[in-house]
């Protein structure tokens, strides 16, 4: 019990290592799928990539259609304001030395995570006013959680942001294709780390990949409360090093 309390504690904390740095990413890279697709379920959006929402803009401009033109980008200013949050966070943390700077950000994802769980009943006898609000609560969260990981692993490591994870595995792939015909143009030091980043990249992408599936069929069979779970998570990650800082402030 106490080997695991140090390690959720770990995850969380300011002194960061490279191997907490890919635990966590790959536990927010599976959470985020979870949310983009029982979100998609849930209100007929993605959420986690801006790339759709700036083309849906685009598109809905073109054709006339100025209020979701105009809904799209309010889901984006969310994910701008999502990731402003998290950064004036840890900065905030940082400052006053707190062992929670990362942690933060972190427990305030599983609060907007609960958040969205509780407004799934009032999403079902209000859509018209509740969708845009969930869509924007959803971008929020995503935007929050890209800051964090962002920040922790010096942009290294994204959770949802698929496309730059695919892309860098095939840069890894072709830099070891390279590496396997002409060996003596890559020391063995490069390709170790090749390979780690490789393997990294590509779990982000199954765990993003396999919490989307648990995501959607979790909201398929339950709900909204699919997403307590997915808070639990966040919480697991992020109390220890809060619940450290209060009662260092206490003493």
């Amino acid at each position: 019990m106490v080997r695991i309390t140090q390690y959720l504690r770990t995850l969380g904390m300011a002194e960061r290592t490279a191997r907490a740095n890919r635990h966590l990413g790959r536990n927010l890279a599976f959470v985020a799928g979870a949310a983009n697709a029982g979100g998609f379920l849930a209100v007929h959006e993605y959420t986690s990539h801006m790339t759709g929402v700036v083309s849906a803009m685009a598109d809905h401009l073109a054709l006339g259609f100025f209020a979701l033109a105009a809904s799209g980008v309010l889901a984006l200013l969310a994910f701008v304001l999502g990731a402003v949050v998290s950064a004036f966070l840890v900065n905030w943390g940082r400052a006053r030395h707190l062992q929670s700077e990362y942690a933060l950000p972190l427990l305030l994802e599983a609060l907007v995570l609960l958040l969205f769980g509780l407004m799934g009943a009032r999403l079902q006898l209000q859509i018209d006013v509740y969708v845009p609000l969930t869509v924007w609560l959803l971008c929020f969260m995503m935007g929050l959680q890209n800051a964090i990981i962002t920040k922790i692993s010096r942009a290294e490591i994204r959770t949802t942001h698929v496309t730059g994870l695919v892309t860098d595995i095939g840069i890894g792939l072709g830099r070891l294709l390279h590496a396997w015909l002409e060996p003596a143009a890559h020391p063995v030091e490069e390709r170790r780390a090749a390979r780690e980043r490789l393997a990294l990249h590509s779990s982000l992408v199954l765990l993003f990949f396999v919490g989307g599936i648990i995501g959607a069929l979790g909201f398929k069979h339950i709900g909204f409360l699919a997403a307590v779970p997915l808070a639990c998570i966040l919480m697991l990650l992020s109390v220890l090093p809060v619940l450290d800082d209060l009662r260092a402030r206490w003493r």
